[in-house]
């Protein structure tokens, strides 16, 4: 699950997004503060949007928030008043982290994609499909997992890439808003010394 708020944008609601919704056809249902979002086709549900939030957690920043389980306690109370039977869970976090490609092949419906094998944590590698010129096996880059926000609002999932499973991105420093991040294609290149599995960290990890 992924939380967003911004007071300014859009007004006073939090806004829970459980996957990815192209290209799907929806309908909202409301009840109070609460409106779930679900697809037409098989009822589904897709988000929630919680309106006033504010009135029921404290809310403090614009962008993708991390509500603590007392949070979500409180809202899911909110939810269960209104006859919903769902509960809001905590997104993991951190939700970008140092990894580094430990294999690399190529996709074999693609000429410019490669299949990586990302370590993201000392004992957790995963599959990232990735068309960034500079990756190569041994590589610390940062990740993006599912269930980040990017700073231009879009949002990680896992999925598919040409039919390859992909879970997460590797990040260019133009994506990650750095200051002075070129804009040519590429993921960031971090040093040898940064730790697996870390938070990313633009004082400690961006040299641009």
């Amino acid at each position: 699950m992924i939380y967003a708020y911004n007071k300014e944008q859009v007004g006073d609601v939090l806004m829970v997004i459980l996957q990815d919704t192209k290209d799907v056809k929806r309908e909202v249902e409301r009840k109070g503060k609460v409106a779930r979002v679900f697809e037409t086709a098989t009822n589904k549900t897709l988000a929630w949007n919680i309106f006033e939030a504010s009135s029921l957690i404290q809310l403090d920043a614009n962008g993708q928030v991390f509500p603590s389980a007392t949070d979500l306690e409180v809202l899911n109370n909110e939810l269960k008043k209104e006859g919903f039977t769902a509960a809001l869970e905590v997104t993991p976090s951190p939700v970008f982290v140092v990894g580094q490609i430990k294999e690399m092949e190529a996709h074999p419906d693609s000429d410019h994609l490669n299949i990586c094998q990302v370590q993201i944590a000392p004992d957790q590698t995963v599959q990232i499909v990735a068309g960034a010129p500079n990756a190569a096996v041994g590589l610390k880059t940062i990740v993006a997992l599912p269930g980040a926000m990017m700073p231009s609002g879009s949002l990680i999932f896992s999925g598919k890439l040409r039919g390859v499973e992909s879970y997460g991105m590797m990040c260019a420093p133009r994506e990650l808003a750095l200051p002075n991040a070129p804009q040519k294609r590429g993921i960031i290149e971090l040093d040898e010394n940064a730790s697996i599995g870390e938070r990313f960290d633009p004082m400690k990890h961006w040299k641009g």
